[in-house]
């Protein structure tokens, strides 16, 4: 059964279109069929200074994956990409939300954040959906309110 998912896609190190146009692929060949890809949008670092700016986009995929195989798939995208654990955002464990308290945001060569996953909540200590701070951020809502049907 095919899943609508919206996933974000973020780079501010390195070529960051050719970051992202890698990960593109490798989500068509690993994740499922890419149907429809906002434009890039360059943005400020969100929740950290830095003198790298980000281009963002957001796609839709269908896809067979579970939400939890997603995550583990997206994830393995990003390693192969060059993101490594020092650029991850840190969660506190205490807070199952997001805390810009306890986060660490740092460079990273490419980020992917499942947005949006059919109309389903799933509510993990570390797997939320839908993300927990999409419509605090331009970057995500932009280019999602480009490609999404209202």
């Amino acid at each position: 059964m095919a899943h609508s998912v919206y996933l974000g896609l973020g780079s501010n190190l390195g070529d960051r279109e050719a970051n992202i146009r890698k990960a593109i692929a490798l989500i068509g060949e690993n994740i499922g069929l890419v149907i429809r890809q906002s434009s890039l949008i360059e943005t400020e670092p969100w929740g950290f200074e830095s003198e790298n700016r980000f281009l963002n986009g957001v796609i839709l995929v269908e896809t067979s994956l579970t939400p939890r195989q997603l995550l583990k798939a997206t994830q393995k995208i990003e390693r192969e990409l060059g993101k490594r654990r020092k650029h991850a955002t840190r969660r506190s464990p205490l807070n199952s939300q997001f805390s810009i308290l306890n986060s660490q945001f740092k460079d990273r060569p490419i980020d992917i954040d499942i947005l949006l996953y059919d109309d389903l909540t799933v509510d993990e200590p570390d797997l939320k959906i839908p993300h927990p701070l999409m419509e605090q951020r331009d970057f995500v809502m932009i280019p999602l309110n480009e490609i999404k049907p209202r």
